[in-house]
């Protein structure tokens, strides 16, 4: 049988490094949706229609070496917002949410929209300022030329236009567990999912 947990959150909160960690710790497979719409973005960027992009989307497109970038992530957002650019990839991320063995899939919708029926949903957040210095010196280490300012205006602007977007809206679902690592270590927050998981699992 199937065992999915849901992980929803905003940008640089934690929600992909914890994802990553419990699907290895319970040996679950492991989805990061936001790569999906990153890929439909740059895809855009490359000049194709949102719907297109999406409805064409191959797994080599998840493998692209430009998805991380400012412009692809903004594109990422904007084609987000487009219900019909949702649709197209609900179908897969459902999926692989209901394949034997189980899985993690983490996003902005999972909880609500994608899986409400998983086991577990974590909504895991942190302040702005945290979540920006988190991104900013991810973003420099990779050798981009950014600000700390322009990394926040970034975040909130993203932020903004994810929470008031018609389709799928980025929120906690009512019953998900809201994780706050603003002032947790990458351990901590790790070991704090393992244990709702644990519980839930019996």
């Amino acid at each position: 049988m199937s065992f999915t947990v849901a992980i929803d959150g905003p940008a640089a909160a934690g929600k992909g490094t914890i994802s990553k960690a419990v699907a290895e710790r319970f040996g679950l497979a492991h989805l990061d949706t936001g790569l999906l719409y990153r890929a439909t973005g740059a895809r855009v960027l490359d000049g194709l229609k949102p719907l297109a992009a999406a409805e064409t989307l191959q797994a080599d497109d998840l493998k692209r070496d430009d998805l991380r970038t400012g412009d692809v992530a903004r594109a990422a957002s904007q084609v987000a917002a487009i219900p019909e650019v949702r649709a197209a990839l609900v179908a897969f991320q459902r999926a692989f949410a209901q394949r034997q063995g189980g899985a993690v899939l983490d996003g902005r919708d999972i909880g609500t929209v994608i899986c409400p029926e998983a086991a577990v949903k974590l909504y895991v957040t942190a302040s702005d300022n945290v979540r920006a210095d988190r991104r900013y010196r991810e973003m420099k280490a990779s050798g981009m030329d950014v600000t700390p300012e322009s990394v926040l205006a970034d975040l909130r602007e993203r932020d903004a236009r994810d929470s008031v977007r018609v389709a799928a809206p980025m929120k906690p679902a009512e019953d998900a567990v809201v994780l706050d690592t603003s002032l947790m270590s990458i351990d901590d927050a790790v070991a704090r999912a393992v244990a709702i998981i644990q519980a839930a699992m019996g």
